[in-house]
């Protein structure tokens, strides 16, 4: 092998090993407009558990999670479904004082917003496939709203990603 053939050999296993220590990896995708999500190969509570981490490591508290498929099969008789649409699905709501504040103080109308929501799931046409994402909030209004809903988005995302392995 030549002195380049074993740099390439060399680097391609040090691609490789970083990528098998990096964890699995995620695809970005936006499945319904304005709804950022990011699917990865991964058993659903290693996500869900780092979803949750995401928020609570950033000093936020989770007000609510929702357990929306527990919610779709408790009810599926009731109104005559025969499909099942998750495997797991889950939403966590939650705020940040700093930046809502930021997004009230230019526009009041921004109550809207609070409390954020991020979610993971799990379809039975997909198992062992999770997705995570949250619903990007519109910048709208004074140009301290649109800065101050940016900054919301960032960190929901921030959030995802992290969850996500990226």
């Amino acid at each position: 092998m030549t002195r380049t053939g074993a740099k390439i050999a060399g680097g391609l296993a040090l691609i490789a090993a970083v990528a098998a220590v990096s964890g699995p990896a995620a695809r970005a995708a936006d499945l319904i407009e304005g709804v950022t999500t990011y699917t990865l190969e991964a058993p659903f509570e290693d996500v869900r558990f780092d979803l949750e981490g995401a928020i609570v490591n950033r000093g936020l508290v989770i007000d609510y999670t929702s357990h929306i498929g527990d919610m779709l099969a408790r009810t599926a008789a009731d109104v005559g479904a025969s499909k099942d649409v998750f495997v797991n699905a889950q939403s966590m709501l939650f705020c940040s004082a700093v930046l809502s504040r930021k997004a009230m103080e230019a526009d009041p109308a921004n109550i809207a917003y609070c409390p954020y929501t991020v979610f993971v799931y799990e379809t039975p046409d997909a198992p062992g496939t999770v997705t995570v994402g949250f619903r990007r909030l519109a910048e709208t209004g004074s140009d301290a709203s649109k800065a101050a809903i940016g900054e919301v988005n960032a960190l929901l995302d921030e959030i995802v990603r992290e969850a996500a392995g990226q």
